[in-house]
């Protein structure tokens, strides 16, 4: 039993970065998730029970959703702003002054 263990824990480490870890739902999985339930819920087959069970774990697989599409929007951002300081620095960087020489040798 030790020995598969060590297999598993050996085959996880292979994944990529960009891989959330096994235990960690991720959005796509949860999307899927959210939407098979909502279909099973349309049905109308399920016990009062039941339907107040699947809406619950509908609101929380919603919420996984929610917050993996605020951290992108997040990244994004982050990522779009770099880009514009970069853009900002490298035109700064490439103006010559009018009295010759860049601004930065004027300054």
């Amino acid at each position: 039993m030790t020995a598969s263990k060590k297999k598993v824990s050996a085959s996880g480490g292979s994944k990529s970065r960009n891989e959330p870890p096994e235990n960690k739902p991720n959005f796509e999985q949860s999307l899927a998730d959210l939407e098979r339930l909502v279909v099973h819920m349309e049905q109308g087959e399920l016990t009062l029970e039941e339907t107040l069970e699947n809406f619950e774990r509908g609101i929380y697989l919603s919420k996984i959703c929610q917050k993996a599409i605020d951290e992108a929007e997040q990244r994004v951002r982050i990522l779009t702003e770099k880009e514009e300081k970069l853009e900002i620095e490298s035109f700064a960087d490439s103006v010559e002054s009018p009295l010759g020489g860049s601004f930065e040798d004027a300054l």
